[in-house]
């Protein structure tokens, strides 16, 4: 028992140290003990005190130890502040995960710059490391070093790591072209409803691929003799399908076209990293892509994804509920002016700068400053749509909004099965919700916001939702179990604290 337990806590060791992007050698030096000794504290050969184990937690800045079970993060907020300063957009979750899938595709060292550092980031590198690619977080940095072995191991991927992601289906754009026969876990991730992977087999048997579901595995087997020969329609303008179909089209050589293809955002940065991977691509930013494929890659390649325009509105969105003047340093305008033209529409009012240029040499970019002022409902209701329409993940924010506008705004989530019931959380902390049917709900304004204590939504955004509508909550409220935001967002507390919110982690002892 015990052998087990100091075990589980080296792996956990090794774990955070990685994450923080540190040698044994480094650590041992903050230790004050040798490189032989992490190693064996790591590998659960080394007795460990409280005090050494409390060492390690500060040097690695984890919460990898406590008394008893660490247990579910939580979130104490202290509400009724406004909020001031400026933020920087960190660059896009789904973007990260995208490129990680596709550096699958390439035999050379693929580095990824300034990368999400979040829990989706985390499951999707622990199904990597268990095939057997070799990643490392480069020193001091947010910098994400990929070397692939000559062959994956797919006979061991983590399982328990690739269930916890809905990432994982896009393996199969990339495997396709290497392997005859291979299987992955069943997907899972934000418990939205049955999200359909029917769009991307249809599309993937141009490849010749074809999936069976057993026993909580996709079953693929690949035939590398069929290649498409006519343009692939997508029956859904899906983000993650148009990624799949893109990446098992960067290996096929020849043309392939892709119609009805979603020009989001996290598609134009997979399409950017593909071509500094030597794939042609035309239409980028189009609903019709034409790829010119290689069959071979193997390059040595830097790529730095564009900025997030889901955390830029989750940010404008806690200015307008906390009725704040911050200033949100590079958003990405072209992904964001919808949303911007429905908030015009409601009478809020902002100043933008001129725009200038992402990292990545493509996105157009601005700092956007918040003016704080009375909103009012909406004329018609708020829906997504496909890029360029209002962004399906930006849609919960506007139930938020809706919330501090004077009347009633309706808010129709037609994409997903059940998420417009998570929205009516908002009303423990005193919004007046009212759902009409699995994906309409009302919200009349203004709200007087209370403090309350409430599960996390399974949900990412309707998990932010609530946060955000508990800073603007007079008294101390407390969020439980917010790993779901964790997947999706770095750091938020403490950035949001950085504008003068009081937000306290914690776990249950």
């Amino acid at each position: 028992m015990t052998q087990t337990y100091l075990t589980r806590i080296g792996g956990l060791i090794r774990d955070a140290r990685r994450h923080k992007g540190m040698t044994q050698a480094e650590l041992a030096e903050l230790l004050g003990t040798s490189q032989s000794a992490v190693a064996r504290i790591e590998q659960g050969k080394q007795n460990l005190s409280l005090d050494t184990l409390a060492k390690i937690g500060d040097a690695l800045d984890s919460e990898f130890v406590s008394l008893g079970h660490s247990g579910p993060q939580h979130l104490r907020i202290v509400g009724g502040q406004k909020l001031s300063g400026s933020i920087e957009v960190k660059t896009s979750k789904n973007a990260a995960v995208a490129l990680l899938c596709a550096s699958l595709l390439n035999r050379g060292r693929t580095t990824l710059r300034n990368l999400a550092r979040i829990e989706e980031v985390n499951r999707i590198l622990e199904v990597l490391a268990s095939i057997g690619v070799r990643t490392r977080w480069l020193p001091d940095s947010s910098d994400l070093e990929i070397i692939p072995p000559a062959r994956l191991n797919l006979a061991d991927i983590d399982v328990a790591a690739a269930r916890r992601t809905r990432t994982v289906i896009m393996f199969l754009g990339p495997l396709l072209h290497d392997y005859s026969e291979f299987r992955l876990p069943y997907a899972g991730g934000c418990d939205l409803g049955t999200r359909t992977v029917e769009p991307h087999l249809a599309a993937l048997r141009s490849f010749g691929l074809e999936v069976t579901a057993t026993h909580g595995f996709y079953e693929a087997h690949s035939d590398r003799s069929v290649n498409p020969t006519r343009a692939i329609v997508l029956t859904e303008r899906g983000d993650t399908v148009t990624e799949n179909v893109l990446m098992a089209a960067a290996r096929h050589q020849g043309t392939t076209v892709i119609r009805n293809a979603s020009p989001n955002y996290m598609v134009q940065d997979l399409c950017f990293f593909l071509e500094k991977l030597g794939v042609r691509i035309e239409g980028i930013g189009t609903t019709t892509l034409t790829v010119h494929g290689r069959g071979e890659i193997d390059v040595d390649v830097e790529y730095s994804p564009s900025e997030d325009p889901i955390e830029a509105m989750s940010l404008i969105a806690a200015a307008v509920v906390t009725d704040s003047a911050i200033t949100i340093r590079r958003v990405p305008i072209e992904f964001i002016e919808i949303e911007l033209a429905t908030l015009d529409g409601m009478g809020m009012k902002y100043d933008l700068t001129p725009e200038y240029t992402s990292a990545n040499g493509k996105t157009r970019l601005v700092d956007l400053t918040t003016i704080p002022g009375p909103l009012h409902a909406p004329t018609d209701k708020i829906h997504p749509m496909p890029f360029p329409g209002l962004n399906i993940d930006n849609l919960p924010f506007f139930a938020l909004i809706g919330a501090v506008a004077q009347g009633s705004t309706m808010i129709h989530d037609w994409v997903y099965e059940n998420r417009a019931i998570y929205l009516t959380e908002l009303t423990k902390v005193g919004a007046r919700v009212q759902l009409l049917d699995p994906h309409r709900v009302i919200v009349e304004g203004p709200t007087k916001w209370r403090a309350a204590e409430v599960v996390c939504p399974p949900a990412l955004r309707p998990g932010v939702v609530v946060l955000l509508a508990m800073l603007a909550a007079p008294g101390t409220s407390v969020l439980r179990n917010v790993y779901v935001i964790n997947r999706g967002y770095e750091d938020l507390a403490e950035r949001l604290n950085s504008l003068g919110a009081t937000i306290e982690v914690f776990r249950d002892i």
